[in-house]
């Protein structure tokens, strides 16, 4: 005796499990091959989804950015409006405070002179008919200079 029929397992039993078990196989790979196509189909759907959200969020950072470049740029503007309000304000209440005062103007002009000969500057002033100066404190400094250079390639 087999060792089949001395399990109580017959023929028909094998054959009905093993064609089971095929159209089982068969099931599985007819599913296979009618639900990958699918999934990839699924799958590519999603990634343009994906990838939709996120240009769309990118565009709205991008957008975000300029707008805040361009209120900062606003309030950049506004700022430097106000200094030069501020300047041209001082700038009429340093107008204002000389007018009528050529004295300290004078003053000025002569202690700035005894400053920049402190510093070895060499002021020449020539008055004019219009009492406009004529000022050539270089000239006198470049021509020593100019003289002092020839002397030392002379030697």
């Amino acid at each position: 005796m087999s060792y089949r029929a001395e399990e109580g397992i017959s023929g028909g039993a094998v054959l009905g499990i093993g064609s089971s078990l095929l159209l089982l196989i068969v099931l599985v790979v007819a599913l296979g091959m009618w639900g990958c196509p699918k999934y990839d189909v699924y799958s590519r759907e999603m990634t343009g989804r994906a990838e939709l959200a996120q240009a769309t969020s990118n565009r709205q950072i991008k957008v975000n950015e300029a707008m805040a470049s361009e209120e900062a740029a606003k309030h950049l503007a506004q700022a430097e409006i106000a200094r030069a309000r501020g300047v041209a304000e001082a700038n009429r209440i340093i107008g204002d405070s000389l007018k009528g005062n050529e004295d300290y103007l004078r003053y000025l002009w002569i202690h700035n002179l005894a400053e920049a000969e402190k510093l070895g500057a060499e002021v020449i002033y020539v008055p004019t008919e219009a009492n406009l100066p004529i000022l050539e404190s270089t000239r006198k400094l470049q021509a020593s200079k100019a003289k002092a250079s020839a002397e030392a390639s002379d030697k």
